[in-house]
């Protein structure tokens, strides 16, 4: 993957909400990209290293109760230059992951059999992810538009008003597995999730 897939960081230390040189374009938010291009573009410090190693657990335990078809849009402080903004590392990463529930599984027996991963604070303290969750396939088209528009709204600016991007990446463990080996690289050959 190349290291230019997402959009550099404009001069507020955020990702540009959309093409600045093409404003009407498909080119925006969210920017869908691969999990590798996050790998290379995000894990420039061991913290980041430490938050996407979490994120790549947290997608394997999602995988092993059924979720493995959807998409996660990403972002938080975790996609700004924060370390220069503010002066501080990321905490997490935030992340919305929209989900197919698989054929004749009920939302109650995957939550029943992985209660962990479904209680917000547990999944900060293990995976160091601020998750959300969206069934694509619950029914009433409403229910996820009013869910979509929400989450585009809510991250498509700072809580300072200022408009910025966010990143999708869809959930496949073939592209996971290639982005331990990138991160396993970049944190000097470390274990594999």
């Amino acid at each position: 993957m190349e290291r230019d897939a997402i959009p550099q960081w404009n001069s507020d230390g955020v990702i540009p909400p959309v093409n600045v040189h093409d404003p009407i374009s498909h080119d925006r938010s969210p920017y869908s990209v691969s999990f590798t291009d996050i790998i290379l573009r995000f894990g420039i410090t061991p913290r980041r290293q430490a938050i996407l190693k979490g994120l790549l657990e947290f997608r394997s335990a999602l995988y092993t109760v059924g979720l493995i078809r959807g998409f996660q849009w990403i972002d938080g402080s975790f996609l700004e230059d924060i370390e220069r903004r503010e002066e501080r590392d990321p905490e997490d990463i935030d992340l919305v992951t929209f989900f197919h529930l698989p054929d004749g599984v009920t939302e109650e027996e995957i939550i029943r059999s992985a209660p962990g991963l479904f209680n917000h604070e547990s999944l900060k303290s293990n995976y160091h992810v601020d998750a959300y969750f969206v069934r694509l396939n619950a029914g009433a088209p409403e229910i996820l538009v009013d869910s979509a528009a929400y989450w585009y709204s809510l991250w498509s600016h700072r809580r300072d008003g200022q408009w910025k991007g966010f990143l999708q990446i869809d959930l496949s463990n073939n592209d996971d597995t290639v982005a331990q080996r990138n991160l396993d690289e970049l944190m000097g050959g470390g274990d594999s999730v």
